[in-house]
């Protein structure tokens, strides 16, 4: 069974950026994709973005795209997310997701309630 502890978040300003992590136990993550899903109060879950083992395949949302980077390494078990340019309305609770590959493509993600799950971290962008 796969662990995800989520670590990075906090309050930016508008136009600040993070680097969220996601620290993975119990297994090695390469059989998996790792996806971030954000959720805000009010709004539905979004999938921010995915990567498959070897980062040779990745997806971004429109609102992620040119602003966030994923990115992971196998040998630490971790994955990042690289956020840039960053606006309120990136205002959420971020989390991994252990899932299967098959579910990360380059136009799509799908992160599903039994994947694995980070307990996530709080994102504020806010003057």
């Amino acid at each position: 069974q796969v662990q995800l502890v989520e670590s990075g978040g906090g309050v930016v300003q508008p136009g600040g950026s993070l680097r969220l992590s996601c620290a993975a136990s119990g297994a090695t993550l390469d059989d998996y994709a790792i996806g971030w899903v954000r959720q805000s109060p009010g709004k539905e879950r979004e999938g921010v973005a995915c990567i498959i083992s070897g980062g040779g395949r990745t997806f971004y949302s429109n609102p992620a795209k040119g602003r966030f980077t994923i990115s992971r390494d196998d040998a630490k078990n971790t994955i990042y997310l690289q956020m840039d340019s960053l606006t309120p309305e990136d205002t959420a609770v971020y989390y991994c997701s252990a899932g299967s590959p098959a579910d990360c493509g380059t136009t799509y993600y799908i992160a599903r309630a039994t994947d694995y799950w980070g307990q996530g971290t709080q994102v504020t962008v806010s003057s």
